[in-house]
């Protein structure tokens, strides 16, 4: 099992990802993890639907995936979202997650820059 095997499920169709979403951040960005979620800040509000498509457009460019690929399935009104990420099979969700986690390391808590 992979260190980001937690963070979805497989499906016929692609894999769910468990978000957990902070809405009206300062800029949008890949945080890191929140317990078996992803932890994804978005600078829209959570108003009318704005910062589920934020969310989503995240993902898509995150996982390299098109938004139309990326479909909320549940926690639309929730900040703990599920979103199915259609052509994705687990290796390579579970390659892209790390990329991202990697980029996602937090300020202010490491040895400065490098990896």
């Amino acid at each position: 099992m992979s260190e980001t095997s937690d963070l979805y499920d497989d499906s016929p169709e692609g894999v769910v990802l468990r978000v957990h979403v902070q809405p009206g951040a300062g800029r949008s960005a890949v945080v890191g993890r929140h317990g078996d979620a992803l932890k994804v800040r978005v600078a829209a509000p959570p108003v009318e639907g704005r910062a589920n498509e934020a969310t989503r457009s995240l993902l898509a460019e995150t996982m390299g995936v098109p938004e139309a690929d990326v479909e909320l399935t549940s926690g639309q009104s929730s900040r703990a979202k599920r979103f199915r990420l259609k052509g994705l099979d687990a290796e390579e969700a579970d390659k892209r997650l790390r990329v991202a986690l990697e980029g996602a390391r937090p300020a202010g808590g490491g040895s400065g820059r490098g990896h």
